[in-house]
């Protein structure tokens, strides 16, 4: 039977089927932004070699997607960032066995517009104009004038959670920092606002083309070789979490996303295949 493939926005993006047959195996995947675009392409594939299975997919943050496994709404969380140690125990509570599984590597971008003259940075910086201690670019010798603005994802955000982690490291985000959902919108601001800094994952940054600027961090340009050894000091993991051994359609999915062909599109997609290691 012909499938139909339809986007819509729920809790980001959601990528569904219609015109299964009866009786299809269903599998619900849910969480991180960043794993989401990586997920449409590779469901998109999965599904059309396996006419049996129905994926759904949504995102709405990595908190989102491993509250939603622990509370069995879903089948797989993505996450950007690995789970926290009361999320563990919240599992070892209800008698969960959750398994992880590392699908690509990743890298954090921190970018600012092109217009800026600022090359690179390190991260004792960085966490002064996130904490509010650094508010305008000339306090930094850049030649640009206004105050710094402050582009941060929110808190149900792996990518948030990582850059707490390596940046904040403890410290309160800024009060007037903008916290906003997805890469892609800490993109679009950045590439519109001549003043502003984010961070976005490594495959993101070729999206906004010459309309930003990657910096390098602690001397350290971001790339997958760089991710991949460490020396990048925002370098991370890209997760999914499940509840038991995968098995039957789960499985099929999960072996697929970790084989030549998915890990293919993680590559395609501006990420850091498992391959390379």
């Amino acid at each position: 039977m012909k499938k139909t493939l339809l986007l819509s926005l729920a809790l980001g993006f959601v990528l569904s089927l219609s015109g299964l047959s009866w009786g299809a195996e269903a599998v619900d995947v849910q969480g991180s932004t960043t794993i989401l675009p990586i997920m449409q392409i590779i469901v998109e594939e999965f599904m059309a070699q396996n006419e049996d299975i129905e994926v759904t997919v949504g995102g709405g943050g990595s908190g989102v997607g491993i509250s939603a496994l622990l509370d069995g709404v879903i089948d797989i969380a993505m996450a950007s960032r690995q789970m926290k140690e009361e999320e563990w125990q919240k599992a070892k509570d209800k008698g969960l066995d959750i398994r992880e599984i590392e699908i690509a590597k990743d890298a954090l971008s921190v970018i600012v517009n092109a217009t800026n003259p600022i090359s690179e940075i390190d991260i004792d910086t960085l966490q002064k104009i996130y904490t509010g201690q650094i508010t305008t670019w000339p306090d930094l010798g850049v030649a640009l004038d206004g105050e710094i603005v402050l582009i941060s994802r929110d808190t149900n955000s792996g990518t948030f959670e990582v850059f707490n982690e390596h940046v904040l490291k403890g410290q309160e985000l800024a009060d007037k920092a903008l916290r906003l959902p997805s890469n892609q919108a800490v993109l679009n601001e950045v590439v519109s606002n001549s003043n502003a800094i984010g961070y976005v994952g490594l495959g993101y940054v070729e999206q906004g083309g010459n309309n930003i600027k990657a910096l390098v961090v602690n001397g350290v340009e971001a790339s997958a070789e760089k991710a991949l050894s460490g020396e990048y000091p925002l370098s991370r993991g890209l997760y999914l979490y499940v509840n038991g051994e995968p098995q039957g359609a789960v499985k099929k999915l999960i072996d697929f996303i970790l084989g030549p062909e998915g890990q293919t599109i993680v590559e395609e997609e501006g990420f850091i295949p498992l391959s390379l290691k």
